[in-house]
């Protein structure tokens, strides 16, 4: 099966109430969110649905509402500006989204054939089409989405889920989320970083309750 990292429109919100859909949504928004700078139809949604917090009263609340507010108060025109600034430039990006920069110093380094390795044995495979290699953030929350709300159970299960954030996101996101953080270009993707690095602070409480 491919995979590519995601360009429709994000359904906010769990239909059935499920929460683990609701997971799914969450690394399906993130994963578009840290891909590239959002549409037009991205912003008017969060600029007329998006209103409640993933868990109220809990810890992304404060978070996920910044965020929002971040993503109402920016334009197309800006956000696009401030993510070339981040991600793209000229030459060297100022930051960098690939786990092997993060894990090895360098790009395409052991850690993407690592990661490779671990999906063939998934069925996964990158759409020829991307341009972004594996290692991306982007496209490692949306096998996270995949893991969580695709069909078939003998690989889209918890067990699934939990080796694959502990392999390959929890090793290096939080280090990607500070870099933006501390970065004085960052005003939108200053705010994701925050909601993304309280929500794996999330999804790596409960893989440990798995643990124990």
């Amino acid at each position: 099966m491919s995979i590519d990292t995601p360009t429709s429109p994000v359904v906010f919100g769990s239909a059935d109430g499920s929460e683990e859909l609701a997971r799914a949504e969450l690394y399906g928004l993130l994963a578009r969110l840290w891909l590239a700078p959002p549409d037009a139809e991205l912003l008017q949604q969060f600029g007329t649905a998006v209103t409640e917090a993933p868990e109220t009263g809990a810890l992304l609340e404060g978070p996920w509402q910044a965020l929002v507010g971040a993503l109402r108060s920016t334009t197309v025109e800006a956000a696009a500006a401030e993510h070339e600034a981040l991600f793209l430039g000229v030459g060297k990006p100022e930051v960098f989204a690939y786990g092997s920069f993060y894990l090895a110093g360098f790009l395409n380094e052991k850690p993407l054939a690592v990661l490779r390795h671990d999906l063939a044995a998934l069925g996964l495979t990158r759409d020829a089409a991307t341009l972004e290699t594996e290692d991306h953030i982007a496209y490692l929350f949306e096998v996270m989405r995949y893991l969580i709300a695709g069909e078939d159970v003998a690989v889209c299960n918890l067990e699934q889920q939990r080796r694959f954030f502990r392999a390959h996101i929890q090793t290096w996101a939080e280090r990607l989320c500070e870099t933006v953080i501390a970065h004085p270009r960052a005003d939108t993707w200053r705010a994701l970083a925050v909601f993304t690095q309280n929500f794996l602070v999330v999804e790596t409480q409960g893989f440990d309750m798995l643990e124990t």
